[in-house]
């Protein structure tokens, strides 16, 4: 049996080692450890369960819970999350990844919590949730400790290389724009409803995305926003908002009110517009709902699926 322990000085730079080797789909650099998962708000270096064998780390499960509302004061007592765990290829095949997990789970179930996801966790997930097809012994073995699937969640690319915004797409925006929309950078002061409306109509984690972004120096114009006629916003999209990356498409969101006029498409195409100006040669993003009207408008405007994640739940007895 393995020594499990959890994290303590010096450890990050044999866990993102071990990361790279054990999950090379997912690959993780020093600075993005320490960012996505030391500097996050809910850190516990005991929720970062390492197995050591002597002194070779074999293996790594992060079993996380909220001391850090999202949304009010809401900590989610009830609820806990998983959102990585791997073994060394060549220690694979002796129960370590069910000891490791195991023993993770007993680290929530002993601060309360009742349920469990692999790995919607917000705001720092690495992925969002399974992709079997690139772990397929992750999937067994989450299958094996009674985690099930609640929903899927698709990845998708395009290619941005001699992209160029379709003729329908331009006069979708001129009518538009007849109609009294607008298109543009959000001024500073409009950035205060743009938060609050992707709060309130859409999701806390992407206010917190836009807020935290810009606030980090992100360029304006790499958010869209569009306006009524009455001057209010009801719709943007963005891009960049994580991790300064350039080719990583999102947030984005039409208010409920104005969906089926357009605005989507046409954010969407600026947005892309933009990123191609800045040198982009793709655009991607992890998480849409394939059948999704948003899954649906991304496609027919050139995204391919490149990864399905499913998003999965226990409950702890």
């Amino acid at each position: 049996m393995a020594e499990i322990t959890g994290f303590r000085v010096g450890d990050a730079e044999a866990v993102v080692d071990l990361w790279c080797r054990s999950a090379p789909a997912d690959a993780i650099t020093l600075p993005r450890f320490r960012n996505l998962v030391l500097l996050d708000a809910n850190f516990d270096p005991e929720g970062l369960r390492l197995a050591w064998e002597g002194e070779r780390l074999v293996g790594a499960a992060y079993a996380v819970r909220r001391q850090v509302a999202m949304v009010g004061d809401d900590l989610e007592p009830q609820r806990g999350w998983l959102t990585f765990f791997f073994v060394d290829p060549d220690a694979r095949g002796r129960g370590l990844g069910t000891q490791l997990l195991r023993d993770a789970l007993a680290w929530l179930r002993g601060h309360g919590r009742t349920e469990v996801y692999f790995a919607s966790y917000t705001p720092n997930y690495i992925v969002p949730g399974l992709d079997r097809k690139a772990y397929p012994e992750a999937a067994g073995l989450l299958s094996k400790l009674g985690f099930t699937t609640l929903y899927q969640a698709a990845a998708m690319d395009m290619s941005l290389v001699g992209y160029a915004t379709p003729p329908r797409v331009h006069e979708r925006a001129a009518k538009l724009r007849s109609a009294g929309y607008s298109f543009g950078t959000p001024t500073d002061d409009e950035l205060v409803a743009l938060v609050r409306m992707a709060n309130e109509h859409f999701n806390p984690d992407w206010g917190r995305a836009i807020r935290e972004a810009v606030i980090a120096g992100l360029p304006l114009d790499r958010i869209v926003v569009a306006r009524a006629p009455d001057g209010q916003l009801v719709g943007w999209a963005m891009f960049a908002a994580y991790e300064g990356m350039v080719e990583r498409f999102g947030p984005f969101g039409v208010l409920p009110n104005r969906r089926g006029t357009g605005l989507g498409e046409v954010l969407l195409h600026l947005s892309l517009t933009r990123m191609r100006a800045l040198g982009a040669h793709g655009a991607w993003f992890l998480w849409t709902g394939e059948e999704s009207p948003a899954g649906h408008l991304y496609r027919k405007t050139g995204f391919t699926t490149t990864r399905y994640f499913d998003v999965m739940r226990l409950t702890l007895d």
